[in-house]
């Protein structure tokens, strides 16, 4: 048995040992360093003594290494989150120099560069000390629109994303992150474990007397973690459609706050995509029409 610690080399040693026909196991990175962080001395060697020892004993969390079809589109996600913060920091330099010299832009529909070269028209110095930023921001914008297309047909071809994309408020970009990331469905016994994998459950700490629940865990993948969010914005705010899971939504928000509301409703989001997953079947509004 060859036992491997998850990393960003992991997958591809996973599938190319597995193409040789050898038993390999990527074991779980935070416990392979809470038991190499015993040993006093920090070498290759120990680490490999520590890895054969946890093999061994068993007391380990193995890791689930996704296929290489989903890394590659995941890879194409990766690229456009990046390329979407790049864009926001880009805007905010450029509202940041405007500002210093007393001028605000605001929100507008229009393209960003048109708006603000029209706002500093009649101040050619200051388009200048801004114009740098403007053309990255243009290439930025370009690239953004490619990758977009991109993702969209690869949404698009996939009927599994499709049948996600019949929940208010899931977009393609969301659908292809939940697919990439949970790869495999049938890997949960239970639906409702979905949640914790992708860190949206409470943290507990029970001890004695104490038994407390914290904030969510984040333990999962930030990316869609984030996705499931937003998503579960538009359906509260955005979408117009009615369902149990808006209505449930909306009155914990009440009671609550919208942001707790939005997480808790982006954990029901998860839960719901891997039933239509695992049950080949699409999103159904109310308890009434499911049954």
């Amino acid at each position: 048995m060859i036992g491997l610690e998850s990393g960003p080399t992991s997958p591809w040693l996973w599938h190319a040992l597995r193409a040789e026909g050898l038993p390999v196991v990527v074991i779980d990175a935070r416990h392979a360093k809470a038991v190499l962080s015993l040993r006093i001395n920090k070498t290759d060697r120990n680490d490999a003594v520590g890895l054969a020892e946890l093999l061994v004993s068993g007391w380990y969390k193995r890791v689930t290494v996704k296929s290489l079809d989903s890394h590659r589109v995941r890879t194409v996600l990766n690229n456009r989150a990046l390329l979407v913060g790049i864009r926001q920091d880009l805007e905010n330099q450029v509202r940041s120099v405007l500002k210093t010299f007393g001028m605000v832009l605001g929100k507008g529909r229009s393209n960003f560069v048109d708006r603000v070269t029209e706002h500093v028209s009649d101040k050619r110095l200051l388009l200048r000390l801004v114009r740098p930023l403007l053309i990255a921001w243009q290439a930025i914008r370009e690239q953004l629109q490619r990758v977009d297309k991109k993702a969209l047909a690869i949404a698009a071809q996939d009927d599994t994303c499709r049948r996600f994309m019949t929940v208010p408020g899931v977009g393609a970009i969301t659908a292809l992150a939940f697919k990439t990331t949970i790869d495999n469905p049938w890997r949960f016994t239970s639906s409702a474990k979905v949640g914790a994998y992708l860190g949206m459950t409470p943290r507990r700490y029970a001890s004695g007397e104490t038994d407390r629940a914290g904030r969510i865990s984040k333990c999962g993948d930030g990316l869609v973690r984030t996705y499931l969010v937003e998503a579960a914005g538009v359906l509260l705010t955005r979408s117009r459609a009615t369902s149990d899971l808006r209505d449930w939504g909306l009155r914990l928000a009440k009671r609550s706050s919208g942001a707790k509301a939005r997480v808790a409703v982006g954990r029901k989001l998860a839960v719901i995509l891997l039933r239509i997953w695992t049950g080949n079947t699409v999103f159904q509004p109310t308890s009434a029409a499911a049954a």
